[in-house]
């Protein structure tokens, strides 16, 4: 597979815009927040964001596991946090819970996966991704591991095309990871019983995180305060504290009350408002 363009653009770490040619990175934007929580807790951690603890980060992904080069790798089986994206969806597949989850990958574009370690692979690794290209070496991958590639061609990102393909080959229960608040409105039109998983979500405007929390079933709430105060109020459960995910739905709370179910890990359980906030925050809310 020739590549004409070999430029991925990603919104990290609270929506740092950064752009990859050839596998090294050529911009940094100014990062929006200064620091979050979980940017402490990852392999390169990080106790503050700016432009050159950014340039690092991104920089040791690429040395460690290839993002955004052909040797990426698309699978593993390490929980990052307790109640990420990756993690709740994961977990979704192993169970049975669900049958398909659709999801966007750097060389790859939107795919659909069947396998708990390719979602977590795929999905706990990845930043926001706003342009990519196809690697060959990547999609083949990504296709032993009983994946599908929706655009092998030119690895465009449309979610609600993955859902189609989904539904078309047969799947029922399926899940679908969605960064634009207007997509999780127009696959929530059109496909009623996907569910819809926010992500992604810092710097939503109040109309976006308005439609975003009356469309999907479970948000998380990255550095996001309109998704915090308009998604929180509304939210029927709240997983994590820090960096709470949001469930919207009953779908969203039954899937994470069934991971909780078969976690050993000591569990509180209390009836409140919500949002409820612990002390560490991204700063600031955006």
């Amino acid at each position: 597979m020739t590549i004409n363009n070999d430029e991925h653009i990603l919104e990290a770490l609270g929506r740092c815009r950064v752009v990859i040619r050839d596998g090294t990175v050529i911009e940094v934007g100014e990062a929006r927040i200064t620091s979050c929580p979980l940017t402490k807790k990852m392999a390169y951690p990080l106790s503050t964001l700016d432009k050159e603890s950014v340039k690092a980060n991104i920089e040791n992904r690429i040395r460690s596991w290839g993002m955004c080069t052909p040797r990426r790798e698309v699978t593993d089986t390490r929980p990052f946090v307790g109640f990420g994206a990756s993690e709740i969806l994961s977990f979704g597949l192993a169970t049975g819970l669900l049958d398909a989850v659709v999801l966007a990958s750097d060389g790859a574009g939107t795919l659909i996966a069947t396998s708990p370690v390719l979602v977590q692979g795929i999905g706990g690794r990845m930043s926001g991704l706003v342009k990519t290209v196809p690697y060959s070496e990547v999609i083949r991958r990504i296709e032993e591991n009983g994946g599908i590639v929706i655009d092998r061609k030119n690895a465009s990102l449309d979610q609600t095309a993955g859902v189609a393909e989904a539904y078309a080959r047969g799947y029922k229960k399926i899940a679908v990871t969605v960064a634009l608040p207007a997509d999780a409105q127009r696959i929530r039109e059109r496909y009623p019983d996907v569910l819809i998983f926010g992500v992604h979500v810092t710097g939503l405007t109040r109309a976006e995180a308005e439609m975003l929390a009356s469309s999907a079933d479970l948000v998380t709430s990255c550095a996001s305060g309109t998704i915090r105060e308009i998604a929180g109020k509304k939210a029927l459960m709240q997983a994590g504290v820090a960096v709470p995910i949001f469930a919207m739905t009953r779908n969203g709370k039954n899937l994470i009350l069934e991971k909780i179910r078969q976690s050993d890990d000591p569990v509180l359980f209390k009836m409140t408002r919500l949002p409820a906030l612990g002390e560490q925050q991204p700063e600031p809310l955006i």
